[in-house]
C-alpha cells in the first residue's frame, strides 16, 4: 500500500515537475547572503548566516525502532524543516540512511509472500507452516531499498513545492580526481537550480567497511559509514554548517545514561581526552566515536558542525531550524575556545560557593552588605565614570527610549539612596536564613522544627538598569542564596564594575564566586532551558522581557508580573484634594513604573461635576493622553480618542478613563481588564472602602494611597528583586522573605516508624513549642 502510493505520488510530481521547478528557478527576494569560506563560524549565533547547509541522517534517526522500514512520521518533519530552509534561500543537502531498512521490509514481505504461495501449492492446504525469514545481505537490501527511499522523500517535498536529485557515491568518487571534479560540478548545478541532492553511499556496490580504517589527515578521509561521507561532502562543497542527526542529545563527557555523564554544550579539538565513549547505537556501523572524528575533520576543512538528536519526538519538528536559529541545541563543535568560564561552571562555582554563603553566621552575611554599601559612595566617581560611557554610547546610537535612558542614568543621589536601602538589607539579614518558624514536640525526645533555607540559584535577568544589580546582590547575600546576573548590553560598563565591588565585599569572607555576573554571548533562551541547575528565574524589565521567558523558561519557576495594569478607582464619596493628588502621583511620578496608573475609573456621579474638570485640567497640564472608554465616549460629546484596548499598559503620559456605576463595577472591570498588580481606591466611605480591600484580589490593594506606594523599598523592605503577581510563593514586593523556603529538621533518639504503630510502645504528642531561637544541639532532658 505504501508503495502504491508514492507511485501515485511520483506519478503525480512528473506531471507539473516543470511547474515547480519553473518557480524554484526564480530569483529569490529573502536568499541570506553568503560569507567567505575561510573558517567555520566561532559562536552559535553566527550560525544564522550559514548559506549552505549539510543535513546528515544517522540509521537511528530514519529507520524505525524494529529496523525494518522508515519512521516515516520523523522523516516527514524533518523534510518541512530542511524545505523551509530552502525556500528561504539556503541551499540545502541531505546524506540519508535508510535505504538497507527500507529494503529489508520489502524484500522481506515479497520473501514472505513467495513462501505462502508455494507451501499452499505444495500442500494443498490453506494452513501454512511456521516460515522463517532468512538472514538478508545487506547489499542486496541496499538494492531492492534505493528506489522505494527516493521515492518517499520525492513525494515528501513536492508537498512543499521542492525538487529534489539523488546521488549515489563511493568511497572512489572522492579519490579520483576526475570523478570528485565530476561529483562537485553535478552538486553545484543542482544547488544552482534550487533543487536539494539526496545523498547516499551505493551501498549495493560498496565493500563492507574496514572497522580498524580511520580518519588519514586533512585532505583525505576514509568513507566508511554516511558520517565520514558527511563530512568529507561538506568540506568538498565548502558547506558552511553540518547537521547531524542521531538517537543521542549530542556528545557525552562519558556514554549516555551513566551518573556523572554530562551533555557537552560545546566541544573544542583539545578537549578529546576528556570524552569516554560508549557503544554504538542500535543501527548504522559508525557510532558516537566516529560521528567526532568526522566531525573535527569538517571542522579543520573549515564546516562548522552541531551534533544533536534527530529522534525524540518533542523536538524532531524544530531541531534543524533551532540549530540554524542559533539556539543551544546539541554540541556545538569550535575552534575557538571562549577565554572567561562557561555559563554551566559559572552556575556550579555560584551553587558551591553560594552553599557556604548561606552557612556562615547572619553577622558575617550583613558585613557583606554594609561593606558593599559602603563601596557604593566610596567608589562613585568609578561607577560614574563606566555609567558616563554606557549613556554616552546609548544617546550616540538613539536606540534607547527616555524611558530607559532614565533607567540607565546614575546618579551620586541615586547611589547614596541605594546605599541606604543595602544598609535595611543587612539589617534584615541578621533574622533570615535558619529561623525558626514553627516547633513540635512529637513525641518524647523527637522534635520537628520547619526552618527557612535558601531556595539555591538564582537567575535575575534586567534590561538597562544598573542599580539593579547591587540590590538584587543584596538581597540574595542575605537570603544565602547563590546569584546569576544577565545585565543589558546598553549598561555593560556599569554592570562590570558594580559586580566587582560586589565580589570585592564577598571576599572578605571567603565567598567571592556566590555572586556571578554573565557576560559570555547567552542567550536568555539558552539560560532559561538550565533546569538542573537554576532554581528560579527573576524577570526584571519590560512586559515583553517578562512575557518571552514565561515562554521559553523549561521546568524553572519564573517569579515576576508580564504587565502592570494598575487602576484608579475614583468613589461618588472621594475628596477632591485626594483625587488629585493621588491620580497626579499615580501616572505622573514616574510614567514608565510597573507601579504606575494606565486605567482611571471614576463613578458616574461624578461625571459633569467640577472634580471631573479638574481631573481632565491636571491631564492636561501634566500633558497626558486621554484614551475614553466606550462607555466614557458615550457620555461626552466631544470625547477624547477612544481606547483601543481597555487592557494597555502605556508605561508613558497616557492613560485609559472609563466611568463605572459602582464600587462593585470597578471591581469587576478590574478583575477583567486588571494584571493583578496594584488597584486604589478614592472615598471617604470606609464601608466602600473594606469591601473594595476585600473582594480585589490583586497583589496590592490600597485606600487613598498612590499605586506607586507599590515598592519593595517603600515597603521597608531595603529593595526588591521585582514585584510578583503569581498566586504561590511571593506576592507583591518581593524583598528579603520572598527569596527564602523552608525544610524541615527532625531531632530524634533512634525513633522509628514501628515506635508508633499498633504494637508499639510510644505515641504521639504533637505539642506545639515557642519558635523564638533555634533549639540547634538542645534537646529535650525530660
Amino acid at each position: 500500500m505504501l508503495l502504491r502510493r508514492l507511485t501515485l505520488c511520483s506519478r503525480n510530481h512528473l506531471d507539473y515537475r516543470r511547474r515547480v521547478c519553473g518557480f524554484l528557478t526564480r530569483p529569490l527576494t529573502q536568499v541570506p547572503k553568503g560569507r567567505a569560506h575561510v573558517s567555520s563560524f566561532a559562536h552559535r549565533g553566527e550560525l544564522r548566516q550559514a548559506k549552505r547547509i549539510v543535513v546528515k541522517l544517522g540509521s537511528a534517526v530514519v529507520t524505525r525502532g524494529d529496523e525494518c522500514g522508515l519512521a516515516l512520521g520523523r522523516l516527514a518533519s524533518i523534510v518541512e524543516q530542511v524545505a523551509m530552509l530552502q525556500n528561504q534561500g539556503r541551499e540545502m543537502m541531505i546524506v540519508t540512511s535508510g535505504a538497507v531498512a527500507f529494503g529489508k521490509q520489502r524484500l522481506r514481505h515479497e520473501i514472505l509472500l513467495s513462501q505462502s504461495v508455494r507451501q499452499a501449492l505444495h500442500s494443498g492446504q490453506n494452513q501454512l507452516n511456521d516460515m522463517s525469514v532468512p538472514v538478508l545481505e545487506a547489499r542486496a537490501c541496499a538494492a531492492a531499498g534505493q528506489s522505494g527511499l527516493m521515492a518517499l522523500y520525492e513525494a515528501m517535498f513536492t508537498q512543499y513545492s521542492t525538487c529534489t536529485a539523488q546521488v549515489l557515491v563511493t568511497n572512489l568518487d572522492f579519490h579520483d580526481d576526475q570523478k570528485r571534479q565530476n561529483l562537485n560540478s553535478t552538486l553545484q548545478e543542482l544547488l544552482r537550480m534550487n533543487i536539494v541532492p539526496i545523498i547516499n553511499t551505493n551501498d549495493a556496490v560498496v565493500p563492507p567497511p574496514e572497522p580498524n580504517s580511520d580518519l588519514q589527515g586533512v585532505n583525505v578521509i576514509s568513507i566508511k559509514d554516511n558520517d565520514s561521507l558527511a563530512a568529507r561532502l561538506a568540506v568538498e562543497m565548502k558547506a558552511d554548517l553540518l547537521i547531524a542527526l542521531s538517537d543521542v542529545e549530542g556528545l557525552y563527557d562519558s556514554p549516555p545514561g551513566t551518573d556523572d555523564a554530562k551533555l557537552l554544550d560545546i566541544f573544542y579539538p583539545g578537549d578529546q581526552h576528556t570524552i569516554t565513549y560508549g557503544t554504538k547505537s542500535r543501527v548504522g556501523i559508525g557510532g558516537m566515536e566516529a560521528k567526532v572524528k568526522a566531525a573535527l575533520w569538517a571542522l579543520q576543512g573549515g564546516t562548522s558542525v552541531v551534533i544533536a538528536n534527530g529522534t525524540h519526538p518533542k523536538v524532531t519538528g524544530h531541531v534543524i531550524t533551532d540549530i540554524v536559529e542559533g539556539k543551544k541545541v546539541g554540541t556545538f563543535f569550535s575552534e575557538i575556545k571562549p577565554a572567561g568560564p562557561t555559563l554551566e561552571h559559572q552556575t556550579q562555582v555560584a551553587r558551591n560557593s553560594g552553599r557556604t554563603l548561606a552557612s556562615l553566621h547572619p553577622d558575617k552575611r550583613s558585613e557583606i552588605i554594609c561593606h558593599l554599601a559602603e563601596l557604593l559612595t566610596e567608589r562613585q566617581e568609578e561607577i560614574l565614570a563606566a555609567n558616563k560611557m554606557d549613556m554616552d554610547l546609548a544617546v550616540n546610537t538613539g536606540l534607547l527610549p527616555a524611558a530607559m535612558l532614565k533607567r540607565l542614568s546614575l546618579s551620586p543621589a541615586k547611589l547614596n539612596s541605594l546605599s541606604l536601602g543595602l544598609h535595611q538589607i543587612a539589617v534584615a539579614a541578621q533574622d533570615s536564613v535558619g529561623r525558626v518558624l514553627r516547633r513540635t514536640r512529637v513525641a518524647h525526645n523527637l522534635e520537628l522544627e520547619q526552618i527557612t533555607v535558601p531556595i539555591g540559584v538564582l537567575l535575575v535577568i534586567f534590561e538597562a538598569r544598573p542599580d539593579c544589580l547591587p540590590q538584587v546582590s543584596a538581597l540574595a547575600i542575605a537570603s544565602g542564596n547563590a546569584l546569576l546576573l544577565k545585565g543589558g548590553k546598553e549598561a555593560a560598563n556599569t554592570n562590570r564594575v558594580l559586580h566587582q565591588l560586589t565580589q570585592e565585599a564577598l571576599s572578605m569572607h571567603g565567598v567571592k564566586e556566590a555572586v556571578q555576573l554573565v557576560s559570555t554571548r547567552e542567550e536568555v533562551e539558552d539560560l532559561c532551558r538550565l533546569d538542573k541547575m537554576i532554581d528560579l528565574i527573576i524577570p526584571r524589565g519590560s512586559s515583553q522581557l517578562v512575557k518571552n521567558i514565561q515562554r521559553v523558561a523549561k521546568g524553572i519557576p519564573v517569579l515576576g508580573h508580564s504587565e502592570g495594569i494598575c487602576h484608579v478607582y475614583v468613589d461618588a464619596e472621594a475628596s477632591v484634594d485626594k483625587v488629585i493628588k493621588i491620580v497626579r502621583d499615580s501616572k505622573c511620578d514616574y510614567p514608565a513604573a510597573c507601579n504606575a496608573m494606565e486605567s482611571l475609573l471614576i463613578h458616574r456621579d461624578i461625571l459633569r461635576t467640577p472634580l471631573f474638570d479638574q481631573i481632565i485640567d491636571m491631564f492636561r497640564t501634566e500633558r497626558v493622553k486621554i484614551h475614553a472608554g466606550p462607555c466614557l465616549a458615550s457620555y461626552l460629546t466631544f470625547s477624547p480618542s477612544e481606547a483601543k484596548s481597555l487592557r494597555a499598559e502605556y508605561g508613558d503620559l497616557e492613560c485609559c478613563m472609563e466611568v463605572v456605576d459602582s464600587m462593585q463595577e470597578a471591581v469587576d472591570h478590574i478583575h477583567k481588564y486588571g494584571s493583578s498588580h496594584t488597584d486604589v481606591i478614592i472615598t471617604e466611605n470606609e464601608d466602600t472602602a473594606e469591601q473594595f480591600l476585600q473582594m480585589l484580589d490583586s497583589a496590592c490593594v490600597f485606600w487613598n494611597a498612590s499605586s506607586r506606594f507599590a515598592d519593595g523599598y517603600r515597603f521597608g523592605l531595603g529593595a526588591e528583586v521585582g514585584i510578583s503577581t503569581a498566586r504561590i510563593h511571593a506576592r507583591g514586593p518581593v524583598g528579603l522573605e520572598g527569596l527564602l523556603t523552608t525544610k524541615w529538621v527532625l531531632r530524634g533518639d533512634g525513633h522509628t516508624a514501628a515506635d508508633f504503630s499498633e504494637q508499639g510502645t510510644m505515641k504521639y504528642l504533637h505539642e506545639n513549642l515557642p519558635v523564638g531561637q533555634p533549639l540547634a544541639g538542645q534537646r529535650d532532658s525530660n
